[in-house]
């Protein structure tokens, strides 16, 4: 199965904000479309990602005057991507090792989507369930 499959099902929408965008502009955004994480876009490409983790912690750090700071002083500038090509199984495992909830989709250099933990686990949940059907029916049935 691959990551093209997956944003069949979910979409390919990807929330995003500009490097210069506000901790707290950030904040309504993630509130704004119940999600955990957005992407840092540029011109060239992905920047970075930033979490809601990533606000928590620094937050803890710096206090209140962060939210006025821009995304580009928290976000994770070292993002680890995929394509639509790779499979899930291989993102799961990547995802689990280096303990990354979200991954950005790239395919040609163009963000085509974004995959989170929560996809990955689902779509796998899905195809287990769809084998578990297909050997009962084999069992069924000879």
């Amino acid at each position: 199965m691959r990551i093209a499959d997956v944003l069949r099902s979910k979409g390919s929408s990807v929330a995003t904000v500009p490097p210069w965008t506000t901790v707290a502009e950030l904040l309504g955004e993630l509130a704004k479309h119940n999600i955990g994480a957005v992407v840092v876009l540029t011109p060239e490409g992905v920047a970075g990602i930033v979490s809601e983790r990533d606000v928590v912690r620094r937050l803890a750090e710096r206090g209140a005057p962060l939210l006025e700071r821009p995304v580009s002083e928290i976000m994770t500038t070292s993002v680890f991507t995929c394509t639509s090509n790779d499979t899930v199984e291989s993102l799961s495992v990547m995802m689990t090792e280096r303990r990354i909830r979200h991954v950005p989709v790239v395919d040609n250099g163009r963000l085509a989507g974004i995959v989170s933990i929560g996809d990955v686990v689902k779509r796998q949940i899905s195809q287990l369930q769809e084998e578990q059907a297909q050997l009962e029916q084999y069992i069924t049935q000879g």
